[in-house]
This record gives C-alpha cells, structure tokens and sequence, in this order.
C-alpha cells in the first residue's frame, strides 16, 4: 500500500514507467528515441527505461523473463517462437521501421565504382549474426544479385553483433555491414568507406518492430495506445524539420556529433526507413516469410494473425 498522499503519488509514477529493451542502440530507431527527448512520452503520462540487449535474441529473453514490458527487436525473432508451436508468445503490436538500417562499408573508396553484382565476387563480407535479420536481409540481397554464399562470395555469420566493427577494422573482412551513426563515424575516421544501403534494394520487409506479452498489452492498452501515439508524433518532427534538427533531437540519446547524427538522420530519410504509421501490413510481412525462407531458418509460414495485432496501431493511424 501506498499509505501517505505522496507515496500515492510514487507508486502512481512507477505505474506509468515502460521498461523497452531494444535490440541495439542506433539512429535507425530515431523516433523513439525522438519521442523520449522531445517530452511525447511524457505528454502521454509515460517514463521510458531503456536497456540494450545486444542482439534479439537477448531482447526476447528479457521479455520472456518479463525483465522487460516492450522488446524492440525484429520481427523474425517472434515468428521463430510461434513456429516452435507456442500459443502463448509475446505479439507485435507496432512497426518501426520497413528495411533494413545497415549500411555496406568497405575497406578501399569504391563510392562511384561499387557494383552489388560485380564488387563483391569472392569477397569476404562480416554480414551479421545467423539466424538474425541483418545477415539474413543481406543474403537476400546478393543471392537477388547472383552471388552464393560459399560459392562466390564468402558471408561471416559468425562474428556477434558487438564485434563486427572491432573484426573488421582488425582486417576480418572485405566489406561489413554497419548501422548508424557507426558506419558514418567509421568513414569519418577514415577507417573506410560507405558504398551502398542494404535496406535500399531489400524493399520493404516489417525490420524492427515493438512486440510485448499478450496479458501486458491487454492490461496496459491506454498505455500502449499512447505510447503508439508519442512514437508517430516523434516521426511526422523527424520528417518535417530539418536532419540537423533532428540530430538536435537525438542528441541527447548519442555521444556522437551532432554533426554524424545529421548525416546519419539524412541516411535513414533517403532510404525512407521509418514507418509513417505503426501499423504491419501482410505484403510486408510476406517478403520477411520469404527472407527468412531464403536462409533456411523457416520452415513453411507463420500466420500474420499468430503474431500481429494492429489493434492499437490503427486506432492511432
């Protein structure tokens, strides 16, 4: 029990807080973070604690052991889950992002040469971690370009996510695959070179989505609904100001420049990345069934009803 008025107030406090364990920490999520540091959230009557869970798989075990309310992560990992017959895993109820976010980097300046039909004939490429979306996104890719993994190309799925940069600098690989504002810091060190968006020539796939316990959603749905809405306020500001007042938006979520995180934000807006509104589409959601059938992690199909719930997405559509 609370007891005093004040401590009303405290437990009051605790109830609105969200505990987000997301994926990874990275521009490409901009209007979350945006909606935390522009006052949406709390305009909504919502604290946000944030934890990075370095890799999804992570993510989905800290939501499983309900050390998490809400995992941002992709939405492969929760059709992973319900394809191993669970009928009581936790459910998507807001979209992202719509492509992948990573960026290829390459050792040499290639920016007005780099082919993704020719370039990367047997070269090594450090792509991620097997069975994630990242590495699973860019096979698709070059396979759509003729090229095979350990035929004629050679695809490190081995690397974690945390070690891709440090292996690559280290001489690891020809090229690497590097979210932002990683990738624009890397060039700016002149530790390489961005030659290409993987996201750009993936098309459109549900790439990071917010998903949660069907008994949190259920219990929580004002919360949720409000939280929906603080994230497309967060994305109509990124895409009607200018990317250095975005990146002022950004700040301070980042200890880069607010120089790279413009740059990064201007990346993210050329490849149309963010979703307008939050809500998942089964045309989306077939071409992510495709991909991840393409790197044999599926087997057959998991029903967009099994794992989506659009319910709150599109009330705020």
């Amino acid at each position: 029990m609370c007891g005093l008025s004040l401590g009303f107030v405290a437990c009051k406090k605790d109830k609105d807080i969200i505990r987000i364990n997301e994926v990874t920490h990275s521009v490409f999520y901009a209007p979350l973070y945006a909606a935390i540091n522009l006052g949406y959230m709390e305009e909504e009557g919502i604290k946000i604690e944030l934890e990075n869970g370095g890799g999804s798989d992570k993510s989905m075990a800290a939501l499983l052991s309900n050390n998490a309310d809400i995992a941002l992560m992709g939405a492969e990992t929760v059709i992973y889950v319900a394809a191993q017959g669970s009928t009581d895993h936790p459910m998507i109820f807001g979209q992202l992002t719509k492509r992948d976010g990573s960026f290829l980097v390459s050792k040499k300046n290639e920016k007005d040469t780099f082919d993704w039909k020719t370039s990367l004939v047997n070269k090594k490429v450090i792509a991620g971690r097997k069975g994630g979306l990242p590495a699973m996104t860019f096979e698709w890719v070059v396979n759509n370009n003729g090229l095979i993994n350990g035929s004629n190309i050679t695809l490190d799925t081995e690397t974690s996510f945390t070690m891709q940069v440090p292996v690559f600098e280290a001489g690891g690989g020809d090229y690497c695959t590097m979210f932002e504002p990683t990738a624009t810091e890397f060039e700016e060190a002149k530790k390489g070179y961005i030659v290409g968006s993987v996201g750009e020539y993936s098309g459109e796939i549900p790439y990071t989505c917010f998903m949660a316990k069907p008994n949190y959603i259920q219990k929580n749905s004002a919360k949720i609904e409000g939280f929906l809405r603080a994230i497309k306020k967060a994305y109509v500001y990124l895409m009607t100001h200018t990317d250095l007042e975005g990146a002022n938006a950004l700040k301070p979520s980042f200890d880069s420049t607010v120089e790279s995180l413009a740059k990064a934000v201007k990346s993210y807006k050329e490849i149309d990345a963010w979703c307008a509104t939050p809500e998942m589409n089964q045309v989306a959601y077939r071409n992510l069934l495709t991909v991840l059938n393409n790197a044999d992690e599926l087997e057959g199909t998991v029903a967009f009803s099994s794992v989506v719930d659009n319910t709150y997405a599109l009330k705020i559509a």
